[in-house]
């Protein structure tokens, strides 16, 4: 199951922290790097702050964008230092992070969000998530590196692994009651989007209603077979406008 939590590391700057994470990530039984547009890799520097843990950076995947690095995943976790506007779902402690996310783990690819060194995820990389987190720090120097905020989360990922209830080792759920890959999600909002604009309620494009849907249904958290019936419902709301 911890070869479903997957570490992303978004244009890391350093190869020394990539190094640094996987050191912190080999720590806690993860494996699964994946590196988006890193400025400088591979490079001696990560392989030499790995110590030990070079396997994981000879196997870190490099991908364009943050969308490719996610797509198979029913959960993202954007890790963030300070509170955003944007109304995503916010877990204030990584506790209940860390348990939701290994409950999800069980059945499919999770993923957990890093950001630039200096000033972390924009707003648009936060968009692609699912939820944000914060690490609880002390609010007058509440700055930690890169690898030490992977080494946290990680930390309190192995930790609700190894405390999951026993009930929880069972027989994999039916596709329909899972949920939905990030990939799945973004084809229903692009979707909704189509529908909402040829229905007359969006006049032109509006970010900011767009994200209310998209937080909307974070929040919901419909299963794939939910996520078909509204799919479903708008090919249904098309047709029948073509039809008039």
């Amino acid at each position: 199951m911890l070869a479903n939590i997957r570490i992303v590391l978004v244009q890391t700057y350093h190869p020394g922290n990539i190094g640094a994470s996987a050191r912190a990530m080999k720590t806690m039984g993860l494996t699964d790097l994946v590196l988006v547009n890193p400025r400088c890799f591979p490079d001696s520097e990560a392989s030499r702050l790995a110590a030990g843990a070079e396997d994981v950076v000879d196997n870190a995947r490099v991908v364009g964008s943050l969308q490719e690095a996610i797509a198979d995943c029913v959960q993202v976790v954007g890790a963030s230092a300070r509170l955003r506007s944007l109304p995503l779902p916010h877990f204030d402690e990584p506790e209940a992070m860390a348990r939701e996310l290994v409950a999800h783990a069980e059945d499919d690819p999770v993923a957990l969000v890093f950001g630039r060194e200096r000033f972390g995820l924009t707003n648009d990389e936060i968009r692609c998530c699912s939820h944000q987190v914060s690490i609880p720090a002390n609010p007058d120097y509440g700055i930690l590196n890169l690898s030490q905020a992977v080494q946290v989360l990680a930390y309190e990922t192995f930790k609700a692994w190894r405390r999951r209830p026993e009930s929880d080792h069972c027989q994999p759920r039916p596709a329909e009651e899972r949920r939905p890959t990030r990939e799945q999600l973004d084809h229903f909002h692009a979707h909704l989007s189509r529908v909402m604009q040829a229905s007359g309620f969006l006049t032109q494009p509006h970010a900011r209603t767009e994200a209310q849907l998209q937080a909307l249904f974070a929040r919901a958290q419909p299963t794939r077979k939910e996520l078909s019936l509204l799919r479903g419902l708008l090919r249904s709301l098309e047709e029948s406008a073509q039809d008039d």
